[in-house]
């Protein structure tokens, strides 16, 4: 999670003028590249209607900007889903199945644009939407993403879906803390439970569901809607 907390967040030195009327749309940009990074501060900087902030705290919109929905970027959508004040969009290079599309819905994300398709104006447009609470998706990503549910419902249950049903509520809230971004302390000390159980209980999960780290943990949570 560790990992998360460090993707790149929006850096600016100084406030974008506005020549138009009405109030500018706030907006906190990350991404785990920080030339992918840069390059879309750089185009929504120089528009009126945007002004740049460095949390979703303080943003209408948080606009994240990947190669592709992996773990680590499924627990930032996560928890910017339970950020209220703030509404989540996706800069992508490629979905790599409809499975990584949904996930990415499943996580709160309301409007995707292609990294290919991201020119300023386009941005701009997808950021408006997204402030408007307008969802936005490509014509071939949702015929994409309605497939592969059709599908999922003509496909017998995933075995370690099975599994993951089996989390004791415990579990659960720890990994959902973890999504979050919390460290084994804070965990400790939200769930009123010692740093040794913390660890043993996550260690516990990650053994017995085979997976590779507590980040990989939470993706899978939440793939299968279990936090």
């Amino acid at each position: 999670m560790e990992q998360v907390r460090h993707m790149t967040q929006t850096q600016h030195n100084r406030p974008v003028t506005s020549s138009g009327a009405g109030e500018r749309v706030t907006v906190a940009v990350y991404a785990p590249d920080p030339i992918l990074h840069v390059g879309v501060v750089h185009q929504l900087r120089q528009r009126p209607e945007i002004e740049l902030v460095d949390v979703a705290d303080s943003a209408q919109v948080s606009l994240v900007a990947v190669d592709s929905v992996d773990d680590e970027t499924a627990a930032l959508l996560y928890r910017l889903r339970h950020d209220t004040s703030t509404r989540t969009g996706l800069v992508v290079g490629t979905f790599e199945s409809g499975d990584a599309l949904q996930r990415a819905i499943e996580c709160g994300v309301t409007a995707v644009l292609r990294r290919s398709e991201a020119d300023q104006d386009r941005l701009l447009r997808l950021v408006l939407a997204i402030a408007n609470g307008e969802g936005v998706l490509p014509g071939d990503l949702l015929a994409k993403l309605l497939d592969h549910v059709g599908s999922l419902q003509r496909s017998p249950l995933d075995p370690h879906a099975v599994s993951l049903s089996t989390l004791t509520a415990r579990e659960a809230d720890m990994l959902r803390l973890v999504s979050e971004g919390l460290d084994t302390a804070e965990i400790a000390r939200k769930t009123s439970y010692s740093e040794r159980t913390v660890k043993n209980v996550l260690s516990e999960i990650i053994t017995r569901l085979h997976l590779r780290n507590r980040t990989h943990a939470v993706g899978y949570a939440l793939r299968n809607g279990l936090i």
